[in-house]
């Protein structure tokens, strides 16, 4: 970072206030002050140790507390959305369906504080384990990295970094967040210092109603004939999440952690209706625990040896809600529990001068039961890595890494990783390859699942016979960041081997016999209606292009206009078949900001405007695509600070300013990409004791 700079800078702005005649101190954390502090935010998730983010040969997005506050978002995902036009999330009752640069969830590596994060319902992840209270900063990295990460680093990494506070202190920090639709989002830190010893609880409460756009579908699937339906577009829920972790260091070289965690969700659905369509018997519900534990020991400034333990446990079912012929009200039938357990040794040493090496040895093990089809599977993996980092001449800085992993079922296989930064003054050079490495997943592998909903049948059937899917990335970029103004534009291609996907086979009269073997639940009735089934299968390849382009520009000390875009072009093929677009992908999407921050003696002002652009959102050839959406959000915060212990922040904002709604009917060749019910009023307030 530039010393320089920055007292510049300071001295600046000063100067500016008292031109402006004011009669308070001058504004020491201004927008532009902040920019200048911000071209170097410490970042781990590219490189695997400590580094500032103009440094790292891996370029990395950095979402930081302060922008999830300015935006006044409640929930992990639109913290993400708002921000980063390469992800987008799509909800419904199983979690939420979250994609990255053209890939969806399972090549999407999601961590907590660099340590993997399980559970899904039929491949949709539950974001609501993720406590937006307790953030840091998001760091986000495109592309494979499965050379540091292992299996699942295809499409890229998302790593919550969480906050853990080192002062001497006892802090209560509470956020309530209100908004229509039932939205209430309430979290509560209790953090305690001192010593070398520290406590951080926290709990969050998260509560939706379900909602829909329009109150009709059509009959038949095709436009004509309507009937009123309740079946939500956003299927409500409520949810918990209690956590508790201890940090000890009795010596500046030495520390020690342990952490748990506890988390439920309900779904919270229209029920079962004779006069309307769409409603449910049941919710789903479902419980997680995790707990991890670590020390960590520095030889030296730049040399440090880790040990981490950690276990991650999901499982959700039916909740009963109406009485059916087999179930009655609040009865629970468990479905599919999901477990992970894993343990890293890692060491970061400054071996040569200006360079770091990192060495490692990971251990894990993956558990999967599920009630239909009587599954019960495991896979372990060993893996070990190393990667060094070295300034080579002046500017110039190259990272190499590789990865070796045995998997119980697929052997051995290796991902290695070049990447390389010139550096010249406020300028970035970057070139990258890495390989991604993906297992098949226990449910691709051994899954034998049935179910009914709406009359409609989902019949998925693993298959062991699957290959591992393998990516090769190239990346390509450049970046300028001065003092006022920074832009970066990177290129990059997604080569992916192996690709799994569900493929739809056509029921006739002996795999008919053969499905009411696997699954006696079926009924004479329901085997007539039954057309098609799913199963893995590896098509043979898919492609990835795109362009990223990211800038921002600070007018004056208090006012920042950034933007974001991204252009993707995600294909695959099967077989001797034509190239088709990849399901859910987007092509077209950019995020576009304006943040004006203030301070005075006592009081705070902060005002974001911010906006999601978006095109067409593509379906395979079963169903019509979503038409794309401009959806634009305003928030404004008041910081008061009316004594040296307390903190109160209100905020009042509005989302979808311009009432955006796709409000077309329901059809079964129907999907959707925007989810917002309209035009609603955000309340929130946070306070801090101490």
């Amino acid at each position: 970072m530039n010393r320089h700079r920055i007292i510049a800078a300071v001295i600046l702005g000063s100067l500016l206030q008292t031109a402006n005649g004011q009669r308070h101190m001058p504004v020491r954390d201004s927008l532009m002050t902040q920019r200048v502090v911000e071209l170097g935010p410490v970042v781990v998730t590219g490189s695997g140790h400590h580094q500032h983010l103009r440094s790292a040969t891996t370029p990395v997005r950095v979402i930081s507390q302060r922008d999830i506050r300015q935006t006044g978002v409640s929930n992990f995902s639109d913290a993400l959305t708002r921000v980063m036009p390469q992800l987008s999330v799509a909800p419904n009752s199983m979690g939420s369906f979250l994609r990255m640069n053209g890939l969806g969830n399972k090549y999407v590596l999601i961590l907590v504080n660099g340590k993997k994060l399980i559970g899904d319902i039929s491949g949709n992840v539950d974001l609501n384990r993720i406590n937006v209270g307790r953030i840091r900063r998001i760091e986000v990295l495109d592309g494979a990295a499965s050379s540091l990460y292992g299996s699942d680093a295809i499409g890229g990494v998302v790593n919550i970094i969480t906050e853990q506070p080192t002062d001497e202190l006892i802090a209560l920090t509470g956020d309530t967040r209100v908004s229509g639709k039932g939205q209430l989002k309430q979290t509560v830190n209790l953090d305690f210092y001192q010593q070398g010893f520290g406590s951080y609880t926290s709990w969050t409460y998260d509560a939706a109603d379900s909602y829909r756009t329009n109150d009709y579908e059509y009959v038949s699937g095709e436009e004509g004939e309507t009937q009123r339906t309740v079946a939500p577009l956003f299927p409500g829920y409520r949810s918990s999440v209690l956590s508790q972790r201890f940090t000890y260091s009795p010596t500046r070289r030495l520390s020690f952690h342990a952490e748990g965690q506890y988390g439920w969700r309900k779904t919270h659905r229209p029920n079962t209706n004779d006069e309307v369509k769409g409603g449910f018997d049941y919710e789903m519900r479902s419980e997680s625990w995790r707990w991890n534990a670590g020390a960590l020991y520095k030889l030296g400034r730049r040399n440090s040896i880790q040990f981490d333990l950690i276990g991650d446990n999901y499982g959700y079912g039916y909740q009963y809600d109406v009485p059916t012929k087999t179930y009655d009200v609040g009865e629970y039938a468990w479905k599919k529990n999901q477990a992970y357990y894993e343990a890293e040794l890692k060491g970061i040493f400054a071996l040569l001068p200006k360079g770091t090496t990192i060495v490692g040895a990971d251990w894990r093990n993956d558990f999967l039961r599920a009630a239909t089809g009587n599954v019960s599977g495991h896979a372990y993996t060993w893996a070990g890595y190393v990667q060094h980092e070295q300034t080579l001449i002046g500017d110039l800085k190259m990272t190499a890494g590789l990865r070796y992993n045995y998997h119980k079922t697929f052997g051995s296989d290796l991902t290695p990783k070049v990447a390389l930064m010139y550096a010249p003054g406020p300028f970035n050079f970057r070139a990258a390859y890495s390989r991604g490495y993906r297992t098949p997943g226990l449910d691709e592998l051994y899954y034998h699942y049935c179910t009914w909903s709406r009359g409609v049948s989902t019949i998925t059937l693993g298959n062991q016979q699957l290959r591992p899917e393998k990516s090769d990335y190239f990346s390509l970029g450049a970046e300028y960041n001065g003092q006022r103004f920074s832009l970066g534009v990177t290129g990059y291609i997604n080569r992916v081997a192996d690709m799994i996907i569900k493929e739809n086979v056509d029921v006739d009269d002996r795999n008919i016999a053969q499905l009411r073997q696997e699954f006696p639940e079926i009924t004479d009735e329901q085997a007539l209606k039954l057309d098609h089934y799913q199963h893995y299968i590896n098509s043979d390849r898919g492609r990835v292009y795109g362009v990223q382009v990211n800038g921002s520009v600070t007018l004056f000390s208090d006012l920042r206009l950034s933007a974001s875009y991204a252009y993707t072009y995600a294909r695959t093929q099967t077989a001797d078949e034509a190239w088709q677009l990849l399901e859910r992908s987007i092509k077209n999407t950019a995020t576009v900001s304006a943040d004006y921050s203030h301070r005075w003696r006592g009081y705070g002002l902060g005002v974001n405007l911010n906006g999601r652009l978006q095109s067409r959102t593509y379906y395979s050839d079963k169903y019509d695509d979503a038409p794309g959406f401009g959806i634009w959000n305003l928030n404004t915060t008041h910081h008061f600070s009316p004594c040296r212990w307390l903190e109160l922040e209100p905020s009042i904002g509005i989302d979808n300013l311009f009432n955006r709604v796709d409000r077309r009917i329901d059809s079964a060749r129907r999907r959707f990409a925007l989810y917002s019910p309209g035009r609603m009023l955000v309340v929130g307030l946070r306070f801090k004791l101490k």
